[in-house]
This record gives structure tokens, C-alpha cells and sequence, in this order.
């Protein structure tokens, strides 16, 4: 993998998303440090906040799994979050009255209904991926964090190009970015506690084909 602060695997699965994501876990912290996967271990923090165990462990990581689809974030300049949500109908008029600050829920409910539940997950895995990195979940501290509604919906394609996280406006200590994955079936967002380069890296799907790891068009959310 190339060299970055911040690395990001992901991808769908027709088995156990959390074991497949704790499997990708592993694996990739091998690949970062060359090391076999058998040598290091996952704990968790008092808070929840996973962790790996062992020598040369990458000392941040974040893990998400959903239905059908996990992600991972390794981590080497600060805290990191992941979140990762399958797009599907899903009460998103409702869901933003609760969870979203006015200025979100009165941007959701000004697009087509068809595209509100890809937007508010847009915006819910942000807050999901901005309380992990804080290591304090939603209502530790992603829920009171704002975060920035798109220019336009959909987001333009990055076109290949890693997603670049960007300071909060309210929390200029907070680093965030999502995208919409696999030609739009799911929503990815990252953060961070710290600016850094992110490598993105799609895996295989249950059929063999590569899921794509650059965004694409197009209930309760999962952890």
C-alpha cells in the first residue's frame, strides 16, 4: 500500500460482516508493517474504541459492518473513524428531524424522495465516523457536531481520486469526508483527528468482482 496517514479497506459480503471485518482488520495491519496477520490481535478500550495488540501495531484503527458491506481504517497520525451504511429505503424525512441539525433536515427534505435515504446516510456515517474517531460514539460527541451538506446532490465523482477530509467548521480539530461506493449502493465516510492522506482500497465481492472504491451516482443505520 502506498504510504498514508490515514489507509481505508472495504467491501461487500455475502457472510458475517464483522467477522470479515475483523479479518480485513488483521489483515491489513500486516500489509502496513509487513508483518503476519497472525501477530496481532484486536482488544477493545474501556469506551468500546477497538485497538490492535501486538508489535508494531498501527496504533489507531476503526472498524463498521453493516448489512452486507464492512470497512476498516488504520490509522498512524491520530485518531480515526470509519462508518459504512448499505443505501435503502429507509424514513429519512423522520430520521433528520430527530438526528440532524435544522439546517441538514431542511437540506434533505428539498431533494427527491427518492434520494433522501442515500443523502441522510450521507450525512448520519459522517457523525457515526466523527464519534468513533473522538472515541466517544454518537452521543459522546458525533450527534452535537454538525457536518456539511454537499454542494450538490449527487456529489460529483472523484474519478479514481482518494476523498480528502476536510476540517469541520464548528471543530477545526475534526477531519471528515464521505462517498457514496459501488455505483451508489452504499455510503463510506471517514475521520480523523488529525489533516492526513487517505489510500482507499475496494475489495472483491462475494460474486469476485471488485468492488469499486471510487464514489459512484446514484431503519435504523447499523454501527
Amino acid at each position: 500500500m502506498p504510504h498514508a496517514g490515514l489507509t481505508v479497506l472495504w467491501g461487500p459480503t455475502d457472510g458475517d460482516a464483522r467477522a470479515a471485518a475483523h479479518t480485513a482488520l488483521l489483515r491489513g495491519a500486516a500489509r502496513l508493517t509487513g508483518r503476519p496477520p497472525h501477530a496481532f490481535r484486536t482488544a477493545y478500550e474501556p469506551g468500546g474504541r477497538p485497538r490492535l495488540a501486538g508489535a508494531a501495531a498501527p496504533p489507531h484503527v476503526s472498524i463498521s459492518h453493516g448489512r452486507g458491506v464492512w470497512a476498516v481504517a488504520l490509522g498512524t497520525t491520530g485518531p480515526v473513524g470509519v462508518d459504512i451504511e448499505t443505501v435503502r429505503p429507509l424514513p429519512a424525512l423522520r430520521l433528520a428531524g430527530r438526528w440532524l441539525d435544522a439546517a441538514a433536515a431542511h437540506w434533505l427534505a428539498g431533494l427527491p424522495p427518492a434520494a433522501r435515504p442515500a443523502a441522510f446516510l450521507w450525512l448520519w456515517t459522517q457523525k457515526e465516523a466523527i464519534g468513533k474517531a473522538h472515541g466517544r460514539g454518537l452521543r459522546g460527541g458525533g450527534l452535537s457536531r454538525p457536518v456539511p451538506v454537499p454542494r450538490r446532490w449527487p456529489p460529483v465523482p472523484a474519478h479514481g481520486r482518494p476523498p480528502v477530509l476536510r476540517p469541520l467548521a464548528e471543530d477545526p480539530g475534526t477531519f471528515c469526508a464521505a462517498l457514496l461506493a459501488d455505483s451508489g449502493r452504499h455510503v463510506l465516510a471517514l475521520a480523523s483527528a488529525a489533516p492526513t492522506a487517505v489510500d482507499l482500497r475496494g475489495h472483491p465481492g462475494p460474486g469476485g468482482a471488485a468492488a469499486p472504491a471510487d464514489p459512484g451516482r446514484a431503519g435504523r443505520p447499523a454501527r
